[in-house]
Order: C-alpha cells, then sequence, then structure tokens
C-alpha cells in the first residue's frame, strides 16, 4: 500500500474520532445533571483514546494491528435514536451513544469491504471492532441501567 494512501486513510479515521469527541462535549454542555455530564465526559474520553490508538497506528504502521471479536447484544437493534436536546434524559443520551457507535461500526466494516489492499481491510476491521466494543459498553450499561429498571 502506498503511505500517501495510507495516511489519508488513517487521518480521516482520526478526524472521525475527533467529530465523535466534540460531539460528546457538545452534549455534555446540554446535560442538566451532574451524573449525566460526567458520563459523556467519559464517553469524549474514549473516542480520544480512539484518536490515541489511531496516531499510534499512524507513527508504528498497521504490523500489530489485530481485529477481535466482540460481542452484540443487538440492543440497538430495538431502540430508535433520540435526538440531543436541553432536557435529554440519561435513557436518551445512553440511546444516542449506542446509535452513533453502532454507525462508526457500520462505516468502519464497510469500508473494510470495500477494499482489497489486506492491511487497509485489516485496519478498517480493527476500527469496527472498536467501534463495536464501545457499542457493547453502551449496551450494557443501557441493559443493566434502563431495562432492568422497567
Amino acid at each position: 500500500m502506498e503511505n500517501e494512501k495510507f495516511y489519508e486513510i488513517i487521518d480521516f479515521a482520526i478526524g472521525r474520532e475527533e467529530i465523535a469527541v466534540f460531539f460528546y462535549l457538545d452534549l455534555q454542555k446540554k446535560a442538566k445533571f451532574a451524573a449525566l455530564s460526567e458520563i459523556l465526559g467519559e464517553f469524549a474520553e474514549m473516542e480520544r483514546g480512539h484518536m490515541m490508538i489511531l496516531m499510534k497506528i499512524r507513527e508504528n504502521g498497521l504490523s500489530k494491528v489485530k481485529p477481535k471479536e466482540v460481542e452484540d447484544l443487538h440492543i440497538s437493534d430495538y431502540i430508535v435514536s433520540a435526538e440531543p436536546s436541553d432536557d435529554m434524559s440519561y435513557q436518551d443520551i445512553l440511546t444516542i451513544a449506542i446509535k452513533r457507535e453502532e454507525a462508526a461500526a457500520i462505516l468502519y466494516s464497510n469500508m473494510a469491504e470495500m477494499i482489497n489492499d489486506a492491511e487497509l481491510k485489516n485496519l478498517f476491521k480493527k476500527l469496527a471492532a472498536e467501534e463495536a466494543g464501545h457499542k457493547l459498553k453502551f449496551e450494557k450499561i443501557y441493559d443493566d441501567e434502563i431495562l432492568k429498571e422497567n
């Protein structure tokens, strides 16, 4: 794979993660309760973590990138995403987070399917797995704190 294409793709992925960081920080400003604000800050930090992983890949290359299998609770299959607003509930915030992580995982999975280069395909599978891992984390919180209360 040519270096220019590699850097272009990594920079695209870093940009997507940066957008996610700003999205969660913006939601954090709208949260009315300290607990919600704290959770949104954690979400932003998780996305920053993705950015750091990508930056390391940009510096060190793809040789050690291995996609992992991630469990899917399929909660996102049964929920409708809420729109960000000033009066969001905890459930709304979790729903937004689940749906955003799901969309990111699908994007990277689709990109992996469109690429012929084995290293890039592997990279996109890794990114999809990272996003799926975050989705799983949010789905577990949703299951424990929203579904079990009902």
